[in-house]
């Protein structure tokens, strides 16, 4: 994985690139990142939380990833945004989208994504949702080409408060809950939010149960919880992997897909 303002290449030239939004620093593209690189993806890091600048557009990139944090996608009451770089990367998602670039966002990612197209992200009245869980398929996702592979009822990892109340116009529910009904969606034909992770390894869920508030909430062990994650760990990745992989052969333009927005998306500003 590269950060931005490095090249990566191979012995036939450059390679294809998406570029992943890091958030949080405990919060990194991890597994995800290896899945992608393995099927041929190169990835180009940029550290928001550090300062790094978000682009102004997505020009020499092949798809778009952005990563989780424990930031609100909302502004504060008083407009603040939730990270400075939070309306720049919104930008950034719109632009994406109108652009058909493949993009990914994951958990505060698809949060972001919503939110960008007019969706509405709240705290949730269900409470927080942690650890490992399952999330059922909707019907749409059989013509879906990265969900109609996945099974009906995947293990996910969840970790989070906030949840996506309301989807954007023209969005498609994908995968749902029964406390949390949007778990999934696609906007236009080659945009995914996802609510929950697919991106850990035990470190990092240990990492976030020793840091977070959230299980203590729950009136959870944090240690009961990783053992939790890891102890289905592997069927995620069964899940997941393959997943990863046909996001990275669309970017790369391998993937024959037919999908269709089912309504015409809004017209947002840039």
């Amino acid at each position: 994985m590269t950060p931005v303002g490095e090249q990566s290449r191979d012995n036939l030239g450059a390679v294809a690139e998406a570029l992943v939004i890091e958030n949080d620093p405990t919060c990194d593209i991890r597994r995800l990142g290896e899945w992608l690189t393995e099927a041929g993806l190169g990835l180009r890091v940029l550290r928001a939380h550090a300062g790094e600048q978000v682009p102004d557009s997505l020009d020499g990139f092949a798809a778009l990833v952005v990563l989780g944090g424990e930031q609100s996608s909302n502004p504060a009451p008083d407009g603040t945004p939730g990270a400075p770089w939070f309306p720049a990367l919104e930008r950034l998602l719109r632009k994406a989208v109108r652009n058909r670039v493949p993009t990914l966002g994951i958990c505060l990612g698809a949060q972001l994504l919503a939110a960008a197209h007019a969706g509405t992200v709240e705290r949730s009245a269900a409470g927080p949702e942690v650890g490992p869980a399952l999330v059922g398929k909707r019907d749409a996702a059989e013509d879906d080409p990265l969900f109609k592979w996945v099974p009906l009822m995947p293990d996910v990892f969840q970790w989070h408060q906030d949840e996506i109340t309301e989807l954007p116009r023209g969005a498609v529910l994908l995968a749902a809950s029964t406390r949390y009904p949007h778990q999934a969606f696609r906007l236009g034909d080659r945009a995914w939010g996802l609510q929950f992770h697919i991106e850990c390894d035990t470190d990092m869920i240990a990492t976030w149960a020793r840091s977070s508030p959230l299980p203590a909430q729950l009136g959870y062990d944090p240690d009961a919880v990783v053992a939790a994650c890891d102890a289905v760990m592997t069927d995620v990745e069964e899940v997941w992997q393959p997943f990863a992989v046909r996001f990275a052969a669309l970017a790369l333009g391998q993937l024959d897909d037919d999908v269709r927005p089912s309504r015409r998306l809004p017209l947002l500003g840039q």
